[in-house]
């Protein structure tokens, strides 16, 4: 299938190049309707003579014959010196401007003007070299999306891995790696993949393959939320190992700790396991807006599957078992029902009186006299 239309277009940052001078150029991961993946690079200059063609191709969407008709982006036009703080102010406009743009009608966010200026170039595929000058510096966009110069103070140095194994790649977005390989991650995506780049590759690897120099631990790994988050299987998976979880399509599991590696602990019931977190939906998401994994890599292997694995670091990292994960989530789940159903205490109910026995009526007089002897009424009467 050919790249017939852009899924979504997400700004990475932008480097500040030295060769042939300097200049400042933003990446780009553009996702395909195919479910490829591909970084590519655009100076501003650039994108902004590709607005201006596209005003020009729909003169009615531009609002050049009525300004209320307009529904294509505003994008600001270059200034006479584009410096770092120009180059950095404008992600958060130039983000914005890319969402509009493949949100408009198909015969726009189709057409062959854009779909072209957003394939992979010649240029794209070859790294910048650091042998004669500077190496380039790379800014990342910060995580909530918003471009504000405050937010960058200089150039973010990217983070250093070190591959524990060789891996070969299995698809052409991937990058192969052999043990001992260090590389630069320039994202770490949930689903466990990371986009990495040396001096002459760049491409996806799977984060089990890649340990941090500084420790075997990583820093960045949440801790777990035995809460837990509702999320949908949007695709079955058989368990392989012990300590995963099976799931079928469409079943309702709730997530408990969010690992780096791409393989989430999962709740179902009282059980849990990892499971692919490329094949979980956020509960109540639309599947439209829903990230979709990209075509030819499945879920990335596990560490613990990895033959021939060497490690710089003396220890192993550190790691929760699936009994812990358990013991700790039935506690935190009985702790919470408790919560919410305290045990009531019943009013207690007062002792039934014992009945007393009936007293009965005095009897008179008369009476008393009838029932005596002659004898005795002779002794009685003067008293009664």
């Amino acid at each position: 299938m050919g790249d017939t239309a852009i899924r979504h277009i997400a700004l990475l940052g932008f480097e500040k190049r030295f060769v042939p001078s300097q200049h400042y150029v933003y990446m780009f991961l553009v996702k395909w309707q195919d479910l490829s993946e591909k970084v590519v690079y655009r100076r501003f200059t650039e994108i902004y003579e590709f607005h201006k063609t596209l005003k020009e191709m729909f003169p009615i969407e531009a609002g050049d014959i009525n300004p209320e008709s307009r529904v294509i982006p505003h994008l600001p036009a270059p200034r006479w010196f584009d410096g770092q703080r120009a180059a950095e102010s404008r992600q958060g406009a130039l983000s914005e401007y890319l969402h509009t743009l493949l949100a408009l009608p198909t015969k726009i966010s189709r057409c062959p003007h854009l779909l072209n200026f957003f394939k992979v170039r010649p240029d794209d595929l070859k790294l910048p070299t650091d042998s004669q000058a500077k190496k380039p510096e790379t800014y990342l966009m910060p995580k909530d999306g918003r471009g504000n110069a405050a937010d960058i103070t200089g150039p973010l140095i990217l983070q250093t891995y070190r591959a524990i194994a060789t891996y070969e790649k299995s698809s052409p977005s991937e990058m192969a790696v052999t043990a001992g390989d260090v590389v630069d991650v320039v994202e770490k995506s949930e689903s466990g993949w990371w986009f990495c780049q040396t001096k002459a590759r760049r491409g996806w690897v799977p984060a089990s393959f890649l340990e941090p120099l500084d420790s075997p631990d990583e820093a960045e790994d949440p801790e777990p939320n035995y809460a837990g988050e509702p999320y949908i299987a949007i695709k079955g998976y058989t368990a392989v190992e012990d300590d995963e979880v099976s799931l079928s399509e469409g079943d309702a599991i709730e997530v408990i700790h969010k690992l780096l590696d791409g393989w989430w602990v999962v709740r179902k019931e009282d059980a849990t396991g990892y499971f692919p977190s490329m094949y979980l939906q956020r509960a109540g998401q639309d599947p439209a807006q829903a990230p979709r994994p990209a075509r030819g890599r499945g879920a990335p292997p596990r560490r613990s599957t990895i033959r021939n694995a060497q490690s710089i670091h003396q220890r192993a990292r550190k790691r929760l078992s699936q009994d812990a994960y358990r013991r700790n989530s039935v506690r935190f789940l009985q702790q919470q029902r408790g919560r919410q159903s305290p045990r009531q205490a019943s009013p207690q109910t007062p002792p039934r009186a014992k009945p007393q026995p009936a007293v009965p009526p005095r009897p008179s007089a008369d009476l008393i006299l009838h029932r005596c002897s002659e004898s005795t009424k002779r002794k009685l009467a003067p008293a009664i």
